[in-house]
Order: structure tokens, then C-alpha cells, then sequence
């Protein structure tokens, strides 16, 4: 006889919440007491699997620096948070849209409204693969909070079998078959929702922290920043101009004025802006001296300016 009633899932993100089985009885403010102490605990179950964040960071760089991609595959929430990280990487960091890559079970007609269904069509999973060329040279990383998703499974093993670097990112205990078939599997385990299953919840918060980490420490490993200044975004719309010469001005001491020439003279990339003005060359130069250093700024002109001290976002 089962030790435990039917309805007990297995997975910690279907449990009940203990800390919040009242909460339908709360005031507003009491309910963002108990949300707010459920999302406290997420920050230090991401913590408990830096290593593993780490190993996905190593893996992301080895394939990308070798001509391959990062491939996020999810269904629902999962998949949502894994198209946004995904789409925000050539804004942020002036990548190409096929280097980052999400894939979402049904497509992007499921980024706006819920295909049911879609996460159990495990062909489809496979076919998601094919259709987006996986081999040997990328990463491919599932996105399943629960940990069971039948579209992320049968991507991650048809990525495995065409010899694709592999990852699983949940919030609950894999299955050991998945994770045997994974290089890597960061498990974040924050405890129950608030609402009994409700993954977008702390599940999100915690898949959202992850995927900025690794997409981020990547593109910090692979020379996509100078210092903690964003440097390889292309100066394309007001905010991004206006940011970019801020940027230039912060790292090389010019005024607004020449910061604004000198990105104008590099085509609108900041990193080779920088690289003009602190070298004194003309862009075919930076670009020459950028390729030599591997695209690393603090190679080819020397560290950034300390944080503090007499910046140029003054200078007009």
C-alpha cells in the first residue's frame, strides 16, 4: 500500500504550500507578505547550484567560441523565459539573432497565448531539433520547471543523439533517465508555490535569474564587455545612442561631442568607438587590433577607468 494519498505528486512544484494554504483568507498587504517571503527563498536555491550555472556558462562559451549556438527549449513559462533571454542577447550585447536561440513548444503563436497540449508533443520536440540544424558544435538547454516536460525531453535526447552539448535547467528533481543524457542538470529547488503548481511564480523568478546569468557570464567570457560597461551594442535607436556615448565618454574621458563623432566614425559600434579614441587610430586600425586581441577591449587599450572617479556623464 502506497505510503502517501494518490493525489501527492512526486515533483516539489505540485506540492502544497504549508506557508500559504490561508492565503485566500489574506488581506492585500498580507499577501504580499506571503509572496514576498516565498520569493526570498529563490535567490539562495540559485545560489546552492552556482556550480552547475558555472559548467553551463564553460559549455555556452566552448560553443559559441567555436562556431555553434546556445539553443533554449521550453514549453509554456519555461519557453517564454527562454525566447526573452534569448531575443534580448543581440540588443544587450550586438549578437547575431541565430547565436542565442528560443524555441518554444508551438511556436510563436504560444508566446502570446497557451497552446495546450503542445508540451506533450514529444515528435514535435524531436523535429524542433532538425528543424534548427543541431550538431555537435552547440548547447542545447531544456527549460522545464517541473522537470518532466515530454517536448523538452525528446529535444534534449535527439540533441544528445546528434552529439549537441546537453543541459537541463528545473526547479525539481529530474527523472535520472533525462538527467544521464544531460552534461549538466541545474536543479533550483526553492520549495512549493504559493499556489499549489503555479511554475510562473517562483519557479519563473528563479528560471529568469539563471538565464540571465548564464547568457550574461557568457557574453562577459567571450569579450562582449569592457569592465561591466556593455560595450559591443550598435547604437541604433535613441536610448541606445544616447547610452553608447555615454559609454564611450565613461571609458575614454572624451566629451559628448566627440564621443558622438567617434561612434559615427566607427559605424555605430561602441567597442570599436573606444578602441578609436584611447588608441588614436582610424576604425580599419581598431578593427584590426580588436580581431588580433580576440574582440577584448581591456586587451588592446588596458583596464577601464575606476567606477567613481571623474567620469565624463557631466561633459557636454
Amino acid at each position: 500500500m502506497s505510503s502517501k494519498p494518490d493525489f501527492i505528486d512526486h515533483r516539489i512544484t505540485e506540492h502544497r504550500n504549508p506557508r500559504t494554504a490561508r492565503i485566500d483568507l489574506a488581506t492585500s498587504g498580507e499577501i504580499v507578505d506571503l509572496m514576498h517571503a516565498e520569493d526570498r527563498l529563490v535567490a539562495d536555491a540559485v545560489y546552492r547550484e552556482r556550480d552547475h550555472i558555472a559548467e553551463a556558462i564553460d559549455l555556452a562559451t566552448r560553443a559559441i567560441g567555436g562556431g555553434g549556438r546556445l539553443l533554449y527549449v521550453g514549453a509554456g513559462t519555461s519557453g517564454r523565459l527562454g525566447v526573452l533571454d534569448a531575443t534580448e542577447c543581440p540588443p544587450t550585447f550586438g549578437t547575431p539573432p541565430e547565436m542565442v536561440v528560443g524555441v518554444i513548444a508551438g511556436g510563436p503563436a504560444a508566446l502570446t497565448r497557451s497552446q495546450e497540449g503542445a508540451e506533450d508533443d514529444v515528435a514535435a520536440g524531436t523535429a524542433a531539433m532538425d528543424d534548427h540544424s543541431v550538431g555537435p558544435k552547440d548547447l542545447v538547454l531544456g527549460i522545464a520547471a517541473s522537470g518532466t516536460t515530454p517536448y523538452v525531453w525528446a529535444a534534449l535526447s535527439r540533441a544528445h543523439d546528434v552529439g549537441a552539448a546537453t543541459g537541463l535547467l528545473t526547479c525539481a528533481q529530474p527523472p535520472d533517465d533525462l538527467a544521464e543524457r544531460c552534461d549538466f542538470v541545474i536543479a533550483v529547488q526553492a520549495g512549493p508555490e504559493a499556489l499549489t503548481g503555479s511554475t510562473r511564480l517562483k519557479a519563473g523568478t528563479a528560471t529568469k535569474l539563471v538565464l540571465n546569468t548564464i547568457s550574461t557570464g557568457t557574453m562577459i567570457r567571450l569579450g562582449r564587455t569592457f569592465g561591466n560597461l556593455m560595450v559591443d551594442m550598435m547604437a541604433l535607436s535613441e536610448k541606445l545612442v544616447d547610452r553608447g556615448e555615454r559609454v564611450v565618454m565613461e571609458a575614454t574621458g572624451v566629451t559628448r561631442g566627440e564621443a558622438r563623432r567617434v561612434i559615427e566614425e566607427a559605424g555605430q559600434s561602441v567597442k570599436l568607438a573606444i578602441v578609436m579614441a584611447l588608441r588614436e587610430v582610424g576604425a580599419a586600425e581598431a578593427r584590426r587590433l580588436l580581431a588580433e586581441a580576440g574582440g577584448l577591449v581591456r586587451k588592446v587599450v588596458g583596464d577601464p577607468p575606476p567606477v567613481g572617479g571623474e567620469g565624463a556623464y557631466d561633459r557636454r
